[in-house]
């Protein structure tokens, strides 16, 4: 090893490696605040061609020759050359990566976790691929833990996961009582029909539900991380975008097979990956199933320190098989309080619209004469009338038409509440008349005594998309829960739920939110639907294994992070590649590691095939798994009925 330095240090690459460093420390972007290079990010500019990267590059004469070649007078940036330069095991030489050398946790010349061949990634904070954040303060700039895992050990990632700690609340002689002793309750056909809070990694717990609800779920509503630079959401949505992308299309695969032929979905974006939201989902769910891009005003104030101010979010609907929908079931109620007048002509109460539409057709351009006051007059200037002169003549006779008995009053066309009712009212692409997130923010303040959230979202918005796509029963879904709002709604409004989210404050925030729904909060919808309490939902967990682990290392200081070291030895779940010995050999090096590289290195020799604990494995001994939560196990994935 010390004849191995020594060539190294010799070696003229190092020199150049120290020099690059330099050149790419000059901007601040690709550094963080301790001046520390982020390979991730040097990375993606390359792959996005910066100019302020390729700038820095041919700046400098020897990066110039290395990264970029001169095709007849055009000069072009090898960026792939750059990339395996960047990934390369040498370069960056840190006390981490020369401890990661020494064991042997690279191949061909770069670290495991660069490969890749099949790649998921597990950074220290959630939302890119797997995920395993658990704490809003998991904070990085980064991407860590990025493990390789062979092809035909990706089944055994995704297999249905073991359950545990389980708990029942519902509402009984006027208060809130909880059970642990679990009995699902299912149809007919074995589905459960309880409504479910889950905690745990949502594309594990996506692929846990599979075996019982494929098919089941009628409306599924996620409000996801944006990727807008910023972590604001309580998420690291600081992504690259073909990451994010990849994080995206991973759980929307498996949230298809779960929606039933005639389900819906609903993803709430603003504008940083909508466009590129929208051709993943043109892909994934065919572009023949978009039905709408709708709009909601989710702002009210103006942002004076920025160039337009933000005022909107997207809301991105797919069907799951559009061709089968029948348009007449996707209605709001009609708000009765714009029918104001009746002339007793036995057709109920009607409201008047205006006569006129605000394009200019020919045909829709001819004089009405006033039958009171036989006054003839035009469509106002750059305006036409609503309907053909044929039609007119069908509504003036039929009584349908109001004229004012005085002045030139324009033509008023009767629409009839009963009419209007049994077809319900139709919803147009943009929504201006519902709560903005402050509401939504000020709301759960109410709740909690205190701020949760920066941008929940208010219970009116979710209201009208489960008002739009579902019946009461139908069964609704969100695995990006957050405080809980789709539940929170969906249990007001009579609807079977699924709620994920792995974030520990589901515990005391989101929970805790719909403990009080079913005590009867009076905030949100209460009064629209005379919510007053009741009902119940389960709580449960994926159970942890490897995930134990890497929480404890989230939290572990420099007194404690030996003891998980050795913890991690004796109970964790390790590649295959790697042997504790050889570590032990190296052990007083790895002392000498800064706590947040010690971190890094403990949670890459974790097997991330395991971090929950598998169904299939239940009856093995070292889980230690107790009978207790092995009965709730063969209960929730029976399919024999329970009533």
């Amino acid at each position: 090893m010390i004849l191995l330095d020594i060539i190294t240090q010799k070696d003229p690459t190092m020199n150049f490696n120290q020099q690059l460093e330099k050149i790419l420390s000059q901007n601040a972007k690709f550094c963080d605040n301790n001046n520390t290079l982020l390979k991730q990010n040097i990375k993606s500019s390359a792959l996005n061609f910066d100019e302020d990267l390729i700038e820095l590059l041919l700046n400098d004469e020897k990066t110039k020759e290395h990264f970029f070649k001169d095709i007849k007078g055009v000069t072009l940036f090898d960026y792939r050359k750059f990339i395996d330069f960047i990934d390369d095991k040498n370069f960056l030489q840190d006390s981490y990566t020369k401890f990661s050398n020494k064991i042997g946790l690279t191949i061909s010349n770069k670290h495991i976790k660069q490969i890749d061949d099949v790649v998921l990634s597990f950074p220290f904070k959630d939302c890119l691929l797997e995920g395993g954040q658990t704490k809003d303060d998991q904070k990085r700039k980064e991407i860590f833990f990025n493990e390789t895992l062979a092809k035909d050990e990706i089944n055994r990632l995704l297999d249905k996961k073991v359950i545990a700690n389980a708990t029942r609340y519902y509402y009984e002689d006027e208060e809130l009582k909880e059970s642990q002793d679990i009995k699902f309750t299912k149809d007919s056909n074995g589905v459960i029909k309880d409504n479910l809070i889950i905690k745990g990694n949502n594309l594990l717990a996506l692929h846990t539900l599979k075996s019982n609800f494929a098919g089941k779920v009628k409306l599924i509503y996620i409000d996801p991380p944006y990727n807008t630079g910023n972590d604001s959401f309580g998420y690291n949505d600081n992504f690259n975008h073909s990451t994010w992308l990849t994080f995206m299309k991973n759980r929307l695969e498996i949230a298809r097979e779960l929606l039933s032929d005639d389900g819906v979905i609903f993803i709430t974006l603003d504008d940083n990956e909508i466009a590129y939201l929208k051709v993943l989902m043109d892909e994934l769910f065919g572009r023949e199933n978009f039905i709408a891009d709708v709009i909601w005003n989710s702002r009210k104030s103006v942002q004076n320190d920025t160039i337009i101010s933000l005022a909107t979010n997207h809301n991105l609907f797919y069907a799951r098989k559009k061709a089968i929908l029948d348009k007449n079931d996707f209605r709001l109620a009609v708000d009765e309080s714009k029918y104001k007048y009746d002339d007793n002509d036995g057709r109920g109460k009607y409201k008047a619209d205006p006569f006129d539409a605000p394009n200019i057709r020919l045909n829709l351009t001819y004089p009405i004469v006033n039958i009171n006051t036989q006054e003839e007059f035009m469509p106002p200037k750059g305006r036409c009338w609503r309907t053909g002169k044929k039609e007119y003549q069908e509504f003036l006779k039929d009584n349908r038409i109001i004229f004012g008995q005085t002045g030139k009053s324009k033509p008023q066309l009767k629409k009839y509440l009963n009419e209007e009712k049994n077809k319900g009212s139709v919803t147009t692409t943009l929504w201006s008349d519902l709560d903005t997130t402050t509401n939504a923010t000020k709301h759960l303040e109410k709740i909690f005594g205190k701020k949760i959230f920066d941008t929940p979202k208010p219970e009116n918005l979710i209201a009208r998309i489960i008002e739009l796509s579902t019946k009461p029963n139908d069964i609704v879904l969100d695995f990006h829960l957050g405080s809980g709002t789709t539940c929170a709604v969906a249990h007001k409004m009579n609807r079977q739920y699924i709620g994920i989210e792995q974030m520990d404050y589901i515990e005391n925030v989101t929970v805790e939110r719909m403990k009080k729904v079913v005590e009867g909060e009076q905030g949100g919808i209460s009064k629209a639907v005379n919510w007053q309490g009741g009902g119940e939902f389960i709580y449960f967990e994926l159970d942890k294994y490897n995930q134990k682990f890497i929480d404890d290392l989230s939290m572990a200081n420099d007194e404690n992070i030996m003891d998980i070291y050795e913890d991690i030895g004796k109970r964790g779940f390790l590649n295959y590649d790697v042997e504790l010995k050889e570590i032990d050999r190296h052990l007083e090096e790895f002392r000498a590691l800064s706590l947040e590289d010690k971190k890094e290195f403990l949670v890459s020799i974790l097997n991330k095939n395991m971090l929950y604990k598998n169904l299939s494995e239940i009856d093995d001994e070292d889980l230690g798994i107790d009978e207790t939560t092995k009965a709730l196990n063969e209960d929730f994935y029976s399919h024999s009925p329970k009533v």
